[in-house]
Formats: structure tokens, sequence, C-alpha cells
């Protein structure tokens, strides 16, 4: 509704300018801040003055003649020195919204974006438990999916498995060479149902990480380990083979729990095995793209000339991987002959992109509640009707911030091999950490010294095995609003207070992780995000409980809501001025979702829709403290409220579904 009443203004007024004056323009439309200035606004004359030697506010009234002939518009004015105001015709753009209203539904008016888009987010390493950083990506990855699916784009969701990485072969390592457990011993602690294995392998990879880092010289174990892992050599590749795909159905139902589901897992063990690594091992041979260092610490190491001063790499990636502050090169192959992250993240790009000629095979791995299955890349041979994944035109990498210098050394590869444009469409969709609050460090049960509870927050380690585990984090929010929900509906059954206690903790983690930029630390507090107060999720979700509890008196009083009575005639004199600004405000709000998704969207920030959910649940509450509905006594006015209300529900529920966040039966 809104962007398509903004396209036909923009349009008349770039047509206008192509015929008066033989320009091509730029028409930038904003919302002024006050219904009182009309409901867009135009700067167009101001900038057009110089190059046509002008006064504004003359460029402006031409402006404005061209921009009243626009059906919709009910009047247009300049103010101060060319500021083109527009009015919309109220009772014409509210009868256009009649339909969304009938059929519950949100459609984008904007043009569908055309091409494939792949989305890689979550990216666990599968050698342990998920934790709360884990669950930023997660949240930012499958908001953005929904918010790209709402913008009518074909999205593919992979969730890359490293399973031939440092942290499954120091897991690996700890069990076979520090716990001297063989694979029947592992695959007995998988089947163990009073064991949490995701958990076990936590304590296992920090107390290995411990002892690698405290003895240099057991570092051959952690080498030797991980080449026989990528060399699918024995009971190390067998172990590494069970961790990994264990590890992998614990994240699934973790990120399920938030709502979290993906199209297809690509494994680290297949762009090996299926010689994809090879094949672009050999073209960024061929192009020169990387050499064999004959000296120096990188001798015997395949390394990529880098343009300017490396950047220190993520703490997070393997330290054998990194390159020194300062080096112009970046290790792609080791010299014991096993591939870096980087380098094989190239191989899976270029995979993504249709660029290698090959494919995987593909195997069932996973059926989700509503029957769709998730599919998993196998070294065997594929299942018959897999669905065709990769072939992508656009590619967006959901990867912390630590991470720019190793996702710049991917676009590098594609450069060096010539594919310019896939680099420029290969995104990386950084994002800060998230560290946790001192307090919710101790609700958590997390000892802290005097000067960490001084801190503003305490980062986490996985590696250090300081953190807290995503499902712990769940099941706390989960346990704190099940107590507020017991205190307040006590009459209410059992099943029925778990389902509205589970529906506002997963609200309350999913919009605190997603109201903060992506640029922004994230200091998580389990109190604040659960706060029916302020700017949090529980606040949101509570407006729409407010509108559908007012429906839901209306019938228990014997009332119904007649959506026939609400006749252009009583949509006219209902947001007529002044009195009906207010209302007004509240549904030309509600219509501009679609701009909120075209912000998120073309900027890469989520925040930007749980932002405007936020702003249109404050309208909807002033809105509900200033007018009594159900005791107006006007019947047309009642209707006309209600209706604003049904509006309210359709366009607030829909921007929840897009945050990934379900509307309680009751808060």
């Amino acid at each position: 509704m809104y962007l398509a009443t903004q396209s036909r203004i923009q349009q008349a007024v770039r047509d206008f300018a192509q015929r008066q004056w033989q320009l091509d323009v730029n028409v930038l439309i904003s919302v002024p801040p006050q219904p009182a200035m009309g409901d867009m606004a135009l700067v167009l004359a101001m900038e057009l003055a110089r190059k046509l030697r002008r006064p504004p506010k003359q460029i402006a009234e031409e402006i404005a003649a061209a921009a009243r002939l626009v059906p919709g518009v009910a009047r247009v004015e300049v103010a101060g020195t060319g500021y083109v105001n527009i009015f919309l015709d109220r009772a014409a753009y509210a009868s256009r919204m009649m339909a969304t209203t009938i059929a519950k539904t949100e459609v984008s008016t904007a043009v569908p974006l055309a091409e494939k888009i792949i989305v890689e987010h979550t990216n666990i390493n599968p050698n342990k438990a998920a934790h709360i950083g884990h669950l930023r990506n997660a949240a930012l990855g499958d908001t953005f999916v929904r918010l790209l699916r709402a913008r009518g784009a074909q999205v593919e969701v992979q969730n890359y498995i490293d399973n031939t990485g440092v942290q499954v072969a120091d897991v690996v390592a700890g069990f076979l060479h520090m716990e001297k457990k063989t694979p029947e011993d592992v695959a007995r602690l998988i089947a163990d149902p009073t064991i949490r294995f995701d958990y076990y392998c936590w304590d296992l990879y920090a107390r290995v990480s411990k002892i690698f880092e405290e003895d240099k010289s057991r570092l051959e174990l952690r080498r030797r380990t991980l080449q026989e892992i990528e060399h699918g050599e024995g009971d190390t590749a067998r172990v590494a083979e069970m961790v990994a795909t264990e590890i992998v159905r614990y994240h699934l139902r973790t990120m399920l729990r938030l709502g979290v589901e993906y199209d297809v897992l690509p494994r680290e063990s297949e762009i090996l095995h299926l010689r994809f690594w090879d094949q672009a091992f050999e073209l960024l041979k061929q192009r020169e793209a990387i050499y064999l260092e004959s000296e120096g610490k990188n001798a015997g190491c395949w390394v990529m000339r880098q343009k300017g001063a490396a950047e220190t790499a993520a703490k997070e990636i393997d330290s054998a991987d990194a390159t020194a502050a300062g080096d112009d090169t970046k290790v792609i192959v080791r010299s014991n002959g096993t591939v870096t992250y980087v380098g094989k993240d190239i191989a899976y790009q270029l995979w993504k992109f249709g660029l290698l000629g090959r494919d995987f095979h593909y195997q069932p791995f996973h059926t989700y509640p509503d029957g769709r299955v998730l599919w998993v890349s196998s070294m065997t041979s594929g299942q018959a009707g897999a669905p065709a994944f990769g072939q992508g035109q656009k590619v967006y990498n959901v990867i912390d911030v630590r991470q720019s210098y190793l996702q710049d050394i991917v676009a590098q590869g594609l450069r060096a091999l010539g594919y310019q444009s896939e680099a420029d469409r290969s995104i990386h969709f950084s994002y800060e950490m998230v560290a946790l609050s001192p307090r919710t460090c101790e609700l958590m049960g997390i000892e802290l010294s005097a000067e960490d509870k001084a801190r503003p927050f305490v980062e986490v380690s996985g590696r250090k095995g300081l953190g807290i585990k995503a499902d712990d984090l769940i099941d706390q929010l989960i346990g704190e609003a099940r107590r507020e929900v017991d205190s307040r509906h006590p009459d209410t059954p059992d099943e029925k207070r778990a389902e509205i206690a589970q529906k506002i903790a997963i609200g309350a983690l999913r919009y605190f992780l997603l109201k903060f930029t992506c640029t922004s630390v994230i200091a998580f507090d389990l109190k604040d995000a659960l706060s029916f107060d302020g700017e949090t999720g529980p606040y949101v979700q509570y407006a729409v409980v407010r509108a559908r509890n007012i429906f839901r008196k209306l019938s228990d009083e014997g009332g119904r809501f007649d959506l026939s009575r609400i006749t252009p005639e009583l949509l006219a004199s209902s947001l007529n001025s002044p009195e009906g600004d207010s209302f007004w405000q509240l549904l030309y709000l509600c219509s501009r979702w679609e701009f909120a998704v075209e912000q998120a969207v073309a900027t890469s920030e989520p925040a930007a829709m749980a932002k405007y959910s936020f702003q249109l649940a404050q309208a909807f509450s002033n809105f509900y403290h200033h007018h009594r509905i159900l005791i107006e006594q006007d019947p047309d006015r009642k209707m006309f409220l209600l209706w604003l209300v049904s509006v309210l529900d359709s366009h607030l529920t829909h921007a929840l579904d897009l945050l990934g966040i379900e509307v309680p039966a009751a808060m």
C-alpha cells in the first residue's frame, strides 16, 4: 500500500522532470514528523535549484502541480524554501487497506526480488552445545530470510557444518587420547539418555583447549588428529563423524526452539572428499592467485598474497590459520597438506554461485514438524528427488565481525579467479559479539570476581568453557516467564500456561537479539529482555494480546464486529482532521510495514523491523488508553474503532512473524 503510493508519486515526478527539464532525477520521499506537514515530503526542488539556476520555491510549485495529478493525492502544498508536502486522500487510502483487513494477510506491493538468494547462517562448530553468541547469528539470519521472502525473493537457507575443523579435532583428540575411549565407548555415550552429549563435549572441549594452551608440545596431537579426519582415516575419522553428526542434531533441536529452520546442511567433509577443494586449488594455482612459499615461517605452505596489511584473525578461528598483524600473505594450505578454513570456504563460495561445475550428493537428514525435509550433503550417491541447491545470484554469509578479515580473503579469492561480479555479490552480513550482563551471569550460576561484577558486561568463550549454553538460557527464560504467567493466570490449564510462557520467553529472547543494530555489542540481560515495559518483545506481544482481548470481550458481551458497516463515508468522516489525525497516524503507520522491510533488507539491519514493531505497539498503546472502545455509544464510531484495532492486530502480528515471534494467548 505505502510503497505502491510512493512509487506512483515518484514516477509522476520523474516523468515531469524528464518532460520539463530533460533531467533524470532520483526522487526521494520522506515522512514528515507531524500530520499537519503532510504524509509524504519531497526536497527535490532544493536539489535542482543550483542545476536549473532558479529559486527552489518556483521549482517546488511546478513539482507540486505534477504531484497533484497522482491518483490518491488529496492536496499538495509548498512550504518553506521549497519543500513539497503531499497529503493523501485518507478515505481512499483506508478503503484500499480494507482487503488486507478482510484477508488477514500482508502482501508487499514492492517489485519482487527476482534473483535467487542464498543465506548462510548459524554455522556452529559441531563440537559442543550452542551458546548465546550462536543465538544472535541464528536470530539475525533467520529474520533476514523472513524479510527477504516478504520481499518476494527465492531464498535458500544453508547451515554450513565444519565437521573437519580444529574444534572437532580437539574433541576427538580428547575422547581418543585423553579419555582413552574407543569409538564404541563414544557411541554408548551418544545413546545414553541420561547424558546430554553436547554438554559433555562442551566440558571436554574446554579441558582439551586448556591442555593444548598450557602444553604446546601436545599441539602435534591436534595436527595429526586434524589430518586423519581430513583424510577419513580409521577410528579418528569415525569418531569425528559420530561426534559432529550427533552435535548437529542437538543444534537443530536448539534452533527449532527459536523457530529457526534450514533447507540444506553442506558439510566441510564433502568439500574435501568430493574434490571441491581440489578443483578450486587447481584454479587458484593456474591463475597464480596462490603460490608455494619457499622460505620463512610459511615455508612449504601455499599462500595468497594480500592487498594491504593484514588484520588479526578472529579469536575463534584456528590459531594455525591466523596471519600475524603486518604479514601480507595468508596461508591457504599448510605445509602438512591440510587446508585452512579460508581455503575450504573459497571452494564453498564458488559452489554457492555454481562456478565449480560440481555438486554435492544429498540425503534427508531431518524432517521438520510441518513435514518439510532438511537435506545434508553426502559422500555417497544422493537420493532421487532431492531439490537443486546452490546456483545463487547473491550470497549473504552471516558471520560475526571478528571474521571480517577471512571473509575478505574469500572475496579476494573469487576476484583472483576472475569472478569480480560474484565477489561483489558475496556479502558479509557481519555483527558484533554477545556478552552477558553481570546480573544475568549470577542468575545463571556463573561465579564472578569483584572486578567482573563491576564491568558493564562479561565476555563469553566456548574455548574456555565460560558462557551460557543456549538451552540453559532458554530454559531459564521460560522458567522466569512461567512464574509470571502462573501468578497472573492461576486458573488457566497447566498446558496452556506452559505454552504462553514459552512464547513470551522466545519472543523476549529474539527481540532482544534483534533490536540492536548489528554494529552494537550486546550485553544480554535476562530481566531486561523479559520486561513488559520499554522496547522489549513482551511489550510488543502485549499490544496484540490487548487488541485481541477487545474482540474477545466484545464476543462475551454478545456484540459483533460488522465490517460491512465500514463504508467510504464512515472512513472519510472518521479520519478527517483534526480529530481524525490520531486515527490516521495509526492507520498510516500500519501501512508502512513494507517500508520497514525495504529498509531492513537494503541496510542488512533487521533492527529496522524490530524498531517498527515497537513504534506500532507504542502507537496502539496510546490509542488504547485514549479510547474506551467497548463502551462507545455511537455505533458507527464503535465499528470504526474496532476496525482500527483489527488493522493493528493484522499488521503487528505480521511484523512479529517477520521477527520470528509468536503471539501468546494471554500475557
